[in-house]
């Protein structure tokens, strides 16, 4: 009987004294912090079409034979297109259609093709450009500058081709023409 006094005598204790059962009962936290960069990107999407064959450039027949046809506007997608941060516009720069004949050209003729090109979707303003190559082929390139995006965005970007022109409505000399677009999109530059 003794023990069961000396048993509930500790229990009674032990439920007088709570800081003594909770002494072994403590708890502590720590901190650690997690963190991350994430890279200014822009990326272009994948252009619907790499090239863009126009044919036959004159009119073989009829009041403008020898002088640039009809040309009807050519678009390219350009789906996908995003930067993931604000202050972006978009670049294009553009060479205008140049004969592979070299050699200088005779009066009455050209050996340039000018045309506009336009990428639409991203700003407020369009980036557009038109080439203005001399009938001889001076001066083929030209750059356009596009609006600033504000903020980051995701769009489906169109680049339209038109405006095809030759010099002073010359005649064209025999030959392969070739030209390009290129477009940029990245951070707006600063003045």
């Amino acid at each position: 009987m003794t023990s069961l006094k000396a048993t509930a005598a500790a229990l009674a204790l032990l439920v007088a004294l709570p800081g003594v059962a909770n002494a072994q009962s403590t708890s502590d936290d720590a901190t650690v912090d997690v963190s991350g960069t994430v890279a200014g990107l822009c990326i272009l999407g994948d252009p619907s079409r790499t090239s863009v064959p126009l044919g036959q450039l004159i009119n073989t027949s009829g009041p403008q034979v020898g002088k640039l046809t009809a040309i009807s506007a050519q678009t390219i997608n350009l789906p996908n297109s995003f930067c993931n941060f604000a202050g972006t516009n978009l670049r294009v720069s553009a060479q205008a259609l140049l004969s592979s004949d070299t050699n200088a050209v005779q009066t009455g003729f050209a050996r340039a093709v000018n045309f506009t090109s336009t990428v639409s979707n991203w700003a407020t303003q369009n980036a557009t450009v038109t080439t203005a190559a001399a009938a001889g082929g001076a001066t083929p390139s030209a750059q356009g500058t596009g609006g600033t995006q504000p903020a980051p965005k995701i769009a489906d970007l169109t680049l339209t081709l038109n405006g095809f022109t030759v010099p002073s409505n010359l005649l064209l000399v025999a030959g392969t023409y070739s030209g390009s677009v290129t477009i940029t999109l990245g951070p707006a530059a600063t003045p």
